[in-house]
Order: structure tokens, then sequence, then C-alpha cells
């Protein structure tokens, strides 16, 4: 591609990532009809188009794909210096059956998963780990102090928290608890963000604000409905794999949600960009967003996603941009 991607500070760490970051939950996901939505090979070939835009952030899970797509990044990165690359992965669902301990956030569990891990991958060491979920049933100190363990054996190097959970205070508190105690504490969040999911505005992104911590959202897109390939009248126009999210058409094909769509597609002709560029543009400019997590199933939707790269919002289309759906903060307030 003709464009190479910037990097930025994460957070107040000294680790610098892509502005746009790639996400491979989709790698060996099976649809509700049985069918993988995106194969090994496809999977390579979207690896290396981030690669040859200059991406080196990649993003994954233990239980993407059933551990096919830590797998595949690792075959894939055989051949390259795995030093130029930023890797994240995430742990908690359950990956061993019959087993109650092969889930959350035990000790046993972890201990067991960072090596599956780092096995899959081909790799040493996890540049950053998240904890993909809370546990609500294993003490905080218990896995912040398992954590703490990997980080101080080389084996990661930055802990984050994924998804609109845990929230703030919960954070906080496993936070101050590590520090207390000299520990490795969360220096990054992963939450879902994007112009119609503004759950984590107020309290959550204030937090991470004032905490320093970087924000990576997942969903910039909001699973395709800021592509504009949704209308009123008809619904979907086009191909999508949103159909498999239960309570999806309740969630985002609503007039609210349209009325978000109509002022990102009105900047999208100011600045002669697609909808879903803008939406994304919308993320490298806002300043409590450190880069969000692009998707996607084809070649071609990858390198439009990456041009969000080459997009500029002058302040006012940003605040149109931001002024389009309220937040919940907002709402109280007006409320």
């Amino acid at each position: 591609m003709d464009l190479t991607l910037d990097t930025v500070q994460m957070g107040e760490t000294g680790l610098t990532v892509s502005e746009l970051a790639f996400g491979t939950w989709r790698f060996g996901r099976e649809t509700a009809s049985g069918a993988v939505e995106t194969d090994r090979e496809t999977a390579h070939e979207l690896l290396s188009t981030y690669e040859g835009a200059g991406g080196r952030f990649l993003d994954t899970a233990d239980v993407y794909g059933g551990g096919k797509s830590e797998r595949w990044i690792g075959e894939w990165l055989d051949d390259r210096d795995r030093e130029e690359f930023v890797i994240a992965s995430k742990v908690y669902w359950p990956t061993r059956e019959d087993d109650p301990n092969g889930r959350g956030l035990n000790r046993k569990h972890l201990r067991h998963q960072i090596d599956a891990i780092l096995d899959r991958l081909g790799t040493d060491y996890l540049d950053i780990l998240y904890i993909h979920r809370w546990d609500a049933e294993t003490p905080a100190r218990e896995f912040m102090s398992t954590l703490d363990e990997f980080v101080a054996s080389g084996r990661v190097h930055y802990l984050g928290a994924s998804t609109f959970r845990p929230n703030a205070w919960r954070l906080a508190r496993a936070n101050e608890r590590a520090r207390n105690r000299d520990r490795e504490p969360f220096t990054l969040t992963q939450p879902r963000h994007n112009l119609v999911d503004r759950e984590i505005e107020g309290e959550y992104l204030e937090f991470c604000r004032e905490e320093g911590l970087a924000v990576f959202p997942w969903s910039p897109l909001a699973q395709g409905f800021l592509t504009g390939k949704y209308t009123r009248d008809d619904g979907l126009v086009g191909e999508s794999t949103a159909s498999d999210s239960e309570g999806w058409e309740q969630r985002y094909l609503t007039e609210e949600n349209f009325a978000v769509l109509d002022v990102v597609q009105d900047v999208a002709g100011e600045v002669g960009a697609t909808p879903a560029q803008v939406a994304l543009a919308y993320h490298t400019h806002h300043p409590d967003i450190t880069a969000p997590l692009l998707g996607a199933r084809t070649v071609d939707q990858l390198e439009e996603n990456l041009r969000a790269a080459t997009v500029s919002l002058t302040d006012d289309q940003f605040e149109r941009l931001d002024g389009a759906r309220e937040g919940p903060f907002d709402r109280f307030l007006s409320g």
C-alpha cells in the first residue's frame, strides 16, 4: 500500500504502537452456518497487507478460533523478526472442557494459559496480556500477583484489561493494590467504543485519562453499522456476519443510530472518504483514544480501513461527530 502508519505512545509507558491495531478475532472463527469466516491462507494475506502498510501491532486471544488465531500468527511470524511486532493476547474464557479450573483468572488457569499462548505464537514473550473479562470469583490479589509474576519473569511486558467491564472502580482498586505491593498494574484497557456505543464515556474514560492508561477500543465500526451498508428502509445492503450476534438489529438499527450515521456520511462526503474511514478517523483524532482495533474479512476491506490514517478532520468535523449522539453522562445532565 502507498501509506505507512504512524506510531503513537502507549499511554504513559515507554512503548510505541501502530496508530491502527489489527484485530484477529475472525481468524478461524466459525459462523452460525459452520463456515470458517477467515481461513489460514486469508489470515496470512491480511497480516501481510497490514505489515505492508507499516502495521506492527497485532491483537489476538487464546479463544479466537479455538487457538487458531494465535497459531496462524505464529506461523506467519516464522520468517519475520519477532522484535518488530507488538503482540497482544487475552485470557479468561474456558479452554478445557469439563475442567472447573480451566477458565477465569485463577492462578492455575493463568499459568497454564500463558504457556499455551506462547507456544502457539512461537514466541518467548507477549508484549501485552489482557484479562479478557473481570473474574468476580477470583480475588484480585490472586490474579494480580500471578500476572505480576509473568512480568517479573519476562514472559509478559505490559498488562491490560479488556471490554467495558471491569468498571473504573474495579480497575482503580486492582491497580492500587498492585502498587501498594510493588506489583505491576494495568497500564492499558480495551473497551468497546464507537460513535454509537458510548458507554465508557464519563467515569471510565475519565479514569483512564487521569491514570494515563492507554485505550484501544474494539468494534470501532459498531460491528459494521458505521460502514454505511445498512439503511433505514432496507436494513443490510451487502454482506455481513452481524446477524450471528444475538440482538444486533435491536441494538444498532435504531433511528438514533441512523441519525449518527447521517453525520458520518455527511463528513465522509466533505473529506472524500468512506464512512468507515471517517468513523476510524474519529478515533485517531480523539484525545483519549490511543489506537482503534481494525477488523476485516478481505484484503480490500483492510486496505480501505487502513486508509483512515490518511483522513484529516477539522475541529468542527470532529465536534459534529462527537456530538452526534450524547454519551450516558450527557444524558444524565440533560435529563
